[in-house]
């Protein structure tokens, strides 16, 4: 479904296409994940010449996927872990529709437990779509919020959820974390750490080094601002199979250029506003525009690597950029299968290391398969905000995965892919007001990626896309040809009587 209440905004007006221009303009964009592909395609469709450099050998970057070898010889399919496609992430489902109208390439997940160290667990199925009562729903229900619980919130402290606006509860909330958020608002320890931390682990850190202003508006996105809900589609394949080689091929049938395995070096301004960009081969490319997609550390060593690129101010915020702290997914072939009515996703509350449990054959086709012919299960395990990737903290995972399905511990690991990574961006509070948006000192360059600021309720992957898009529509600004329309849940909390309860606490109590 699509929220009717989901807003529309529209591109700018221009030109129909490049065709129309007087020459034909060259546009590169670097980085091949969810805002890169998102660029390039929303040029490539008006028809600029487009050249996607991509480091890595696949598409998709933080969301690739790629293939690994089992011991047996043969092939299986690894990625970076569980990701899951929410019903309000506009942008990016109308990005895949181009190469899948129906998007039968991703299935419905309708739940996903959570669980505690007590065995208590919360659902997210079933509940109303209209908010807000599918929050209250949720609260009243839950075994770790009690109808106590609810009258002893502090109302002055917890407007700011029912009243979200951005960038307006970045100004108010951004200087503080999560975590001293809700306990100002007397949320409940047992519920937050079961319900709300399911929203900071989306960013892979804890409560206490995420911004409040970011689980305000993850909030809004999924209760407050959307009927859209919790509930959410996951692919039905690995993700290069079924996303990103098709768009890939996509991009080339537009006349994109798309290079894997190729890194750049620098991007120069020239006198006459156009740029030189420089691969890590030395190959040097004349672009009339360009799109940063990259990662926070890639991004940074290109703006250094550049000494002409942007004023101080701008390579001083760029320079500043930080990412979040590392996280460890461990992805184990089992030889023996996991009860059939183990979910296919379930997040865990004070069980540290681990943060969730997948079993993939419930949804991934290729998983499906290996277990078909072998009788066993893929599970996988993910381990966020951790110091580093040890021994020690594998075998506490693996215990974990034991305690709450003790079927596995007689089950022999035939193969175990291990990663860690910490090149997700950092959402820390005080982060907002420096962080680098979409626009550059340069018009003819424009940065994108879910670290990247833009002033509206988007997060996660759908922040990818939505500035992937922003960023295109700035260049086909620039170069006078119509840019592609964007779609958001609302830009304030949807309730007027929670906005009107929330303007009467803040006139009434006194900060």
């Amino acid at each position: 479904m699509n929220d009717p209440r989901r807003v529309l905004h529209p591109a700018a007006p221009g030109l129909p296409g490049a065709a129309d221009l007087v020459s034909r303009p060259t546009v590169a964009v670097v980085g091949g994940g969810i805002a890169g592909l998102a660029a390039a395609t929303a040029l490539a469709e008006r028809g600029v010449a487009v050249r996607l450099y991509e480091r890595q050998p696949y598409l998709g970057g933080r969301v690739g996927g790629w293939q690994t070898q089992l011991p047996d010889g043969t092939s299986a399919a690894m990625n970076r872990g569980f990701h899951a496609f929410f019903r309000q992430y506009y942008n990016l489902r109308d990005l895949l529709r181009r190469v899948d109208p129906t998007l039968s390439m991703l299935g419905p997940l309708d739940d996903y437990p959570l669980v505690d160290a007590r065995g208590r667990r919360d659902t997210f199925r079933g509940l109303p779509r209209t908010p807000p009562f599918n929050a209250m729903a949720f609260a009243l229900r839950s075994p770790t919020f009690r109808v106590r619980d609810l009258i002893r919130l502090d109302a002055r402290a917890a407007a700011p959820l029912a009243a979200v606006s951005v960038p307006g509860t970045y100004d108010e909330l951004d200087h503080q974390d999560a975590e001293s958020f809700l306990r100002d608002i007397n949320f409940p320890d047992a519920a937050r750490h079961l319900a709300f931390e399911v929203f900071s682990r989306s960013f892979f850190t804890r409560p206490a080094k995420l911004s409040a202003a970011e689980l305000a508006t993850m909030f809004h996105i999924y209760f407050l601002g959307s009927s859209e809900g919790l509930v959410f589609d996951v692919a039905t394949s690995n993700f290069d199979a079924a996303l990103w080689n098709p768009l890939g091929s996509y991009l080339e049938r537009l006349g994109a250029r798309v290079q894997t395995g190729s890194s750049v070096r620098s991007v120069e301004p020239t006198a006459d506003n156009a740029f030189v960009v420089t691969d890590d081969a030395g190959e040097q490319l004349r672009a009339d525009g360009v799109v940063l997609a990259a990662d926070v550390s890639a991004l940074q060593a290109i703006v250094a690597g550049s000494p002409a690129l942007g004023d101080p101010g701008w390579r001083g915020r760029i320079g500043r950029l930080g990412t979040a702290a590392p996280f460890v997914v461990q992805r184990l072939w089992l030889d023996r299968a996991v009860r059939s009515d183990r979910p296919a996703f379930m997040g865990t509350g004070g069980l540290p290391p681990l943060d969730n449990i997948s079993v993939l054959e419930r949804y991934e086709r290729e998983a499906a398969e290996w277990c078909s012919r072998t009788g066993g299960s893929v599970v996988e395990l993910h381990a966020y905000s951790v110091d580093e990737d040890t021994p020690a903290l594998r075998e506490a995972s693996i215990a974990r995965m034991h305690a709450l399905y003790p079927e596995t511990a007689q089950a022999r690991i035939v193969h175990e892919e291990t990663l860690c990574r910490n090149d997700c961006p950092r959402l820390a509070p005080g982060d907002f007001a420096e962080r680098p948006s979409v626009h550059t000192p340069h018009p003819g360059l424009a940065l994108a990626g879910d670290g990247i600021r833009i002033d509206l309720p988007v997060a996660l992957m759908e922040r990818a896309a939505t500035t992937g898009i922003s960023a295109a529509n700035t260049l086909l600004a620039h170069f006078g040809v119509k840019g592609h329309d964007i779609y958001t849940v609302p830009v304030r909390g949807r309730s007027p009587v929670l906005r009107h309860l929330a303007g009467r606490v803040e006139r009434r109590v006194p900060r």
